[in-house]
């Protein structure tokens, strides 16, 4: 079924910072600082009640700053430093049940070792705006790397550069090689939690740019990636084009229908041109950030589509497959086009 290149686009941030101080405040047990960015568009009107999240495990965090001296960033008056993404790492932990984001959390080794899904922030955010999404994917039995992206980020020195987008991707392969390395160290917090044979690539916006890119380009496909959830992405120019080959990473995008910065059109594109096993969760009338942040039921929908899928190509559970349907199908809010 056929729906309709991307070059980077700033993201309007001040028609929401409003929206910035409310997901502070909404989550407040988050990690890091961040502005957002935002889009214009019609809201749809909830019209159906998403179920709500099962009693879960702890959420246990680590910070990490992995540097990679291979690669620089420039900074103002033409200094230059190693490149170093401060990396939040979610995973079961042991404690009171339902907490979350505990630092240092002993980790809960006796279910692992748990699949990882390595998380790309979009522009001038940071992953802390993701917060309810990720503790969610954590509390379902998976490890979760959020690198802050140091020249896009808000914080970033001199203020969020767009143009580093194209290095992206590369920070995701590094954050997973590290990962992996501090998993088989045996003197590691991380020692044991991660399976290597089911990583997943996962990004929002420019994020998902990054994510997209890291699962199908023909410069940076890393072959470790088994599956990608792209939130609002797009294929990312000036990487040598993309590669939607057979036996690929299955895809799942998601995509507001009234999404002004990152348009449907892009998400489409490259849905188009994926192999299945693949699945689109159009999100009726849904704008760019709001509805894996903050918005209901929207983001309920979204927790519940991205989990199933996950645990279906990495946790080779069948049965969740069978149900996405079911569960991104909201009359007026959402729906799923599968192609398995």
């Amino acid at each position: 079924m056929r729906l309709m290149s991307y070059q980077p686009r700033r993201a309007v941030l001040l028609s929401l910072a409003l929206l910035a101080v409310q997901v502070c405040a909404a989550s407040g047990a988050a990690v890091g600082s961040q502005s957002t960015s935002a889009t214009g568009g019609q809201e749809a009107k909830p019209q159906a009640s998403a179920p709500a999240a099962p009693s879960s495990p702890v959420v246990g965090l680590r910070t990490l700053p992995l540097v990679d001296p291979s690669r620089t960033i420039r900074l103002a008056g033409g200094r230059t430093e190693p490149r170093t993404l401060v990396t939040y790492v979610r995973y079961p932990a042991i404690g009171t049940a339902g907490t979350t984001d505990v630092q240092g959390a002993p980790a809960a080794r006796a279910g692992g070792p748990y699949p990882l899904v390595v998380f790309g922030h979009g522009f001038a955010v940071t992953p802390r705006i993701y917060a309810h999404l990720l503790q969610r994917w954590t509390r379902a039995g998976y490890v979760v790397a959020a690198p802050v992206f140091p020249r896009s980020n808000a914080n970033a020195p001199g203020g969020p550069d767009e143009s580093d987008l194209v290095n992206q991707p590369a920070d995701m392969s590094f954050v997973i090689t590290r990962l992996l390395a501090a998993s088989a160290t045996a003197t590691s917090p991380l020692a044991g939690l991660i399976d290597p044979a089911h990583i997943a690539v996962a990004g929002q916006s420019d994020g998902g740019v990054s994510a997209l890119a890291v699962a199908y380009s023909r410069r940076f496909r890393d072959p470790r990636v088994r599956a990608a959830v792209i939130m609002s992405g797009a294929e990312m120019s000036g990487v040598g084009g993309f590669s939607f080959f057979p036996a690929g990473p299955p895809l799942l995008a998601t995509q507001g229908t009234s999404d002004t910065s990152n348009e449907p059109r892009f998400t489409y594109a490259f849905f188009n041109a994926a192999r299945h096993p693949k699945y689109l969760l159009r999100l009726i009338g849904a704008q760019h950030l709001p509805p894996y942040t903050r918005e209901q039921p929207q983001l309920s929908i979204v927790e519940r589509v991205t989990l199933a899928f996950l645990d279906g190509y990495l946790k080779r559970r069948s049965a969740s497959l069978r149900r996405l349907v079911a569960l991104g199908t909201v009359p007026g809010v959402a729906s799923l086009l599968a192609d398995p």
